[in-house]
């Protein structure tokens, strides 16, 4: 009978992980928005900001594009960053399928505080955005890092050293840089944002950016890059 039991017992420890291992659910596309809140940018600018991202993610044109991909659903996970101590994942992975889903998303980005700190680390927010991707619950054959922002990289490791590492894991990297009036701390940068961007933040297979051409067009600009990056 002991013997039995035994038996019984190690069939049962075998089976344990297998069962406690659920296969995670598909999606199109994990996207990680990465967003820039350093000190440049300032309350309203950051409203401005995260208004457009609510409204291109609930917007019903993203949702119809959401639903003819061919699982029907994207995975998002929404990042905020300034210098290279700060990073923070303010809304987890989300399913997104339907309408009501993206409208959920929008509301709860709405309630979540806002914080403002001084530095820009680009490479700490795509760094923070790996190990954000690498836990993702939901499965896909596209990963992307999507990161806006109004200054270069002046805290941590160069933009370029993260970006790269990124894409050695078969990450995606894409911009939305946001040409704005004011320079960087009271300093004009050596090279133009757009440009900065293009060399130094984006890369990986098909990798590009769009250019919003002050916080006003930020959220036009948002919707035109989720459809891309989407379909």
């Amino acid at each position: 009978m002991r013997r039995r039991s035994l038996i019984t017992g190690s069939a049962a420890a075998a089976l344990a992980p297998r069962l406690a291992r659920a296969e995670p659910e598909p999606v199109d596309v994990l996207l990680v928005m990465a967003v820039d809140v350093s000190r440049s940018i300032d309350e309203d600018e950051a409203k401005l900001q995260r208004e457009g991202y609510r409204n291109a993610v609930s917007d019903p044109r993203v949702v119809e594009v959401i639903r003819r991909g061919m699982i029907g659903a994207i995975g998002i996970a929404y990042v905020e960053w300034a210098g290279f101590e700060y990073q923070r994942l303010v809304l987890p992975w989300t399913r997104i399928g339907r309408q009501s889903d993206a409208d959920a998303w929008a509301s709860a980005l709405a309630e979540a505080p806002r914080a403002s700190l001084s530095w820009t680390s680009i490479s700490g927010g795509i760094d923070f955005s790996r190990r954000v991707m690498a836990e993702a619950p939901f499965e896909a054959t596209r990963r992307v890092i999507d990161v806006s922002g109004d200054g270069v990289n002046n805290s941590g490791r160069p933009a370029e050293s993260a970006r790269d590492d990124a894409v050695a894991e078969g990450i995606v990297i894409n911009g939305l840089p946001i040409i704005n009036d004011r320079p960087t701390f009271g300093r004009m940068p050596s090279l133009p944002l757009d440009q900065y961007f293009q060399q130094h933040v984006i890369g990986g297979d098909g990798a590009f950016m769009i250019v919003a051409e002050d916080f006003e067009a930020f959220g036009t600009a948002v919707r035109r890059k989720l459809i891309r990056e989407i379909a």
